[in-house]
């Protein structure tokens, strides 16, 4: 049976943690399938890399371009979740070394996709691949689950002093 890594948490770094295990994972040889939920963007710097990392990273969104409202997720947000997770259940049967469910913490808690086939997809992991989960408030029952758990906290960012995001760091 193949390892669960989850990464959630308040403060940045979830999703970045997980980019540099795929870095990782690549450099050795490794395939790695990376899933975002809720994140539909093109300009980000893991989307935009793929093509160079080709074919040992590929990068597949299920999101819209704005924000989703999470105490209202509009309806599409629901069918794109939903679609992620089959999509990552066709995915794992390829047995990557990596699959990454970018913001899956955060698609459960909010109810986009239920924590039961979550579950039921950790349940298959083969060896030798890792998932790994980011996103905040991750369920506990996938905090039990993982094998590793990391909790991101945030003590200072540059934001609160009004630096807005800036292109190749924090996308």
């Amino acid at each position: 049976m193949g390892y669960i890594h989850l990464y959630t948490g308040d403060g940045e770094g979830k999703s970045i943690t997980a980019f540099g295990l795929a870095l990782r994972a690549i450099g050795h040889g490794y395939k790695v399938i990376i899933i975002q939920f809720m994140k539909g963007r093109k300009d980000i710097g893991e989307y935009k890399i793929w093509k160079r990392l080709a074919p040992q990273y590929e990068i597949h969104q299920f999101g819209r371009k704005e924000f989703i409202d999470l105490n209202r997720p509009d309806p599409v947000d629901y069918v794109l979740a939903r679609r992620a997770l089959e999509f990552a259940k066709k995915a794992i049967r390829r047995r990557p070394r990596l699959l990454i469910l970018d913001e899956i913490n955060l698609a459960v808690s909010i109810g986009l996709v239920r924590l039961e086939d979550v579950l039921e997809l950790l349940n298959n992991v083969p060896e030798p691949t890792t998932v790994v989960l980011t996103g905040r408030n991750a369920p506990k029952e996938l905090i039990e689950r993982a094998d590793l758990v990391t909790e991101m906290r945030e003590i200072k960012h540059p934001w609160k002093r009004g630096v807005q995001a800036r292109r190749g760091i924090e996308y």
